[in-house]
């Protein structure tokens, strides 16, 4: 057994000299300590209070966000390189506070995965995603990203059959992007769910490939559909060696397993070039658009015709 430690601290009569409030400190220390790695200590602060408070209020916003319709998904195209068409758009989720605008996921979905509300938005996500898509025009596809919480669910194979049949959407049209954390904890049985979810023809793209420390393990574990080069090294590719032999790696590793490789945050045409000649197959950033809700992507396509 490898046992490890967690623990928060809060002092009497210094923070608090009442007993219950004293542990409710020491609780908000304890999770700190976990939010910053674990296996470590925490005091508890007057900034730890006030971030339980703003944490309470995201979390009773949140929940009351899913059922005012506040949370909406944004695309963005995938670009084909070679014909230069786009052939999928990924479903980035945007929450229109009333107060306080568009709020990123970066501020919210932390907050959702500690409270378990992931699991409400993660299903709402997919099912507003395929019906959006089954009403496009062509045959894009679309990509949805899951969090490594939703695989602690055991009805996660059923909420994404579901959401296929109640929207007619194709299963070959929908693509589930994942993170190397997905397969960080429990291995086997979240390697048993993604082949569940092949095996009905959806297709499992490995998302900010290269930044973790096994991914290289994880090509063996698992039969991905699709490689996303992270965006931290395309931004870097024109001005660090490194990056671009990091590109390159990437590309050929895919390339030798005809695994298909998109490349995030392309947003100018020299990298979209050098990608281009490393053998990327697919790009995504700024360069060929913003996310775009899914009224925006109609109206573009009349302007197409």
């Amino acid at each position: 057994f490898s046992v490890g430690v967690s623990i928060g601290i809060a002092y009497a009569p210094h923070d608090q000299d009442n007993a219950e409030q004293l542990l409710s400190f020491a609780d908000m220390a304890l999770y700190e300590a976990k939010r910053n790695g674990r296996n470590r200590y925490e005091c508890f602060h007057a900034g730890l209070r006030a971030e339980a408070h703003r944490r309470r209020l995201v979390e009773t916003e949140l929940r009351a966000a899913l059922h005012l319709g506040q949370l909406q998904l944004h695309y963005q195209p995938i670009v084909d390189v070679q014909s230069n068409l786009i052939t999928g758009y990924e479903a980035l989720l945007r929450w229109e506070h009333p107060s306080r605008g568009m709020i990123m996921p970066m501020d919210f979905i932390p907050i959702a995965e500690e409270t378990g509300i992931i699991h409400e938005i993660g299903a709402r996500v997919l099912n507003l995603a395929c019906q959006e898509a089954a009403t496009w025009e062509g045959q894009e596809t679309v990509s949805v990203n899951l969090s490594a919480i939703q695989f602690k669910n055991a009805g996660l194979v059923r909420t994404v059959t579901l959401a296929l049949s109640d929207s007619g959407l194709a299963p070959q049209r929908l693509e589930l992007e994942i993170t190397e954390s997905v397969l960080l904890g429990n291995n086997e049985q979240n390697v048993h769910i993604l082949r569940e979810l092949k095996s009905m023809g959806v297709a499992i793209a490995l998302d900010d490939f290269g930044t973790g420390y096994s991914s290289l393990g994880y090509l063996r574990s698992f039969p991905f559909d699709r490689i996303k080069i992270d965006k931290s090294f395309v931004h870097d590719m024109c001005e660090s060696a490194q990056a671009m032999s990091i590109i390159r790696a990437i590309t050929e590793l895919s390339t030798s397993l005809m695994i298909k490789t998109t490349a995030e945050g392309v947003e100018s045409i020299e990298q979209m070039q050098r990608l281009a000649a490393e053998g990327c197959s697919h790009v995504q950033g700024y360069l060929y658009g913003q996310p775009e809700p899914a009224s925006a992507l109609k109206e573009n396509w009349k302007k197409r015709r």
